[in-house]
């Protein structure tokens, strides 16, 4: 477990976190984290504050252009070494330490990076998948990306990896020169290879909205934390937690579209919130 540090809290943030503890304290919890949780790792969030505008890769697009496929691989190539050297932060580890205390039965996460179970979380339901896993689209054989990751330094030797890379959210990079990319192919049928995550697009898979709806169902307290909610998934978890009347605290900086519906909102930084809730709740 991580030692209960002074909180770094902002003198108007620190009665909020008091309340949320008032309403969480004695419940069994669960948590939903979205990318605002992982800023405080290096990786930036879509729809925060500051967030460049993006056209990231659609499903549709993915499957039916190669060309498209060569500029995602060509761009997640390139920005999953510094995707992949992220390390958890204070909140990633104040999560894992809920679980750890038995005051929270889990978390699920809108995040693709891994940083849950990398701080220690053991039950993690990720709902918009992994980048470390990589599926055939037509056998469904599954690789692990850094398996994949060395068949493309291999076959495209040129495709260096700049210090200066500037990583998008999802672990891919814009980039310019992409159509002499050999993309790679399932090994076992010669099929198309897709990073297991849910691309812009696709609908979470059933199993996994069902595995995170039973941990709602479980629950007697939400937290919801560095998510806008913009995605549905999220509001549908939301709407399960409040149409139970549980108490649903959200800590992200800037308006999420569950704020109406929360029973306390906290705009503020996760990393030093959840810590500061962590030790008032163990």
């Amino acid at each position: 477990m991580t030692p209960p540090a002074r909180d770094a809290l902002a003198p108007e943030t620190a009665p909020l976190v008091d309340e949320a503890a008032e309403l969480l304290g004695g419940r069994l919890l669960v948590l939903l984290t979205g990318a605002g949780v992982s800023t405080d790792s290096g990786i930036p969030d879509y729809r925060g504050e500051g967030a460049p505008v993006r056209t990231p890769m659609t499903i549709d697009r993915f499957l039916s252009d190669p060309v498209a496929r060569q500029r995602y691989w060509a761009g997640s190539h390139l920005g999953w070494r510094h995707f992949s050297a992220a390390q958890p932060n204070d909140g990633h580890r104040a999560i894992a330490d809920l679980e750890l205390l038995g005051v929270a039965d889990g978390v699920i996460t809108q995040n693709v990076d891994g940083l849950h179970l990398r701080a220690g979380s053991r039950r993690v339901v990720d709902i918009h998948g992994s980048m470390d896993r990589v599926r055939c689209l037509h056998c469904g054989q599954i690789f692990a990306r850094t398996d994949i990751a060395d068949r493309l330094t291999r076959d495209n030797p040129w495709l260096a990896s700049p210090d200066d890379v500037k990583l998008n959210p999802d672990g891919d990079v814009d980039v310019d020169a992409y159509d002499e990319v050999i993309v790679p192919a399932c090994t076992n049928c010669g099929g198309v290879l897709k990073p297991e995550v849910v691309f812009f697009g696709e609908f979470v898979p059933r199993e996994k909205f069902a595995e995170a709806a039973s941990l709602v169902r479980r629950a007697e307290g939400m937290i919801i934390a560095g998510s806008s909610l913009a995605v549905n998934s999220g509001i549908r978890l939301l709407d399960q937690a409040v149409k139970r009347k549980l108490p649903v605290v959200i800590v992200n900086r800037g308006a999420t579209k569950g704020d109406p519906r929360a029973t306390l909102k906290i705009d503020a930084g996760t990393s030093e919130v959840l810590a500061a809730l962590r030790d008032r709740l163990t």
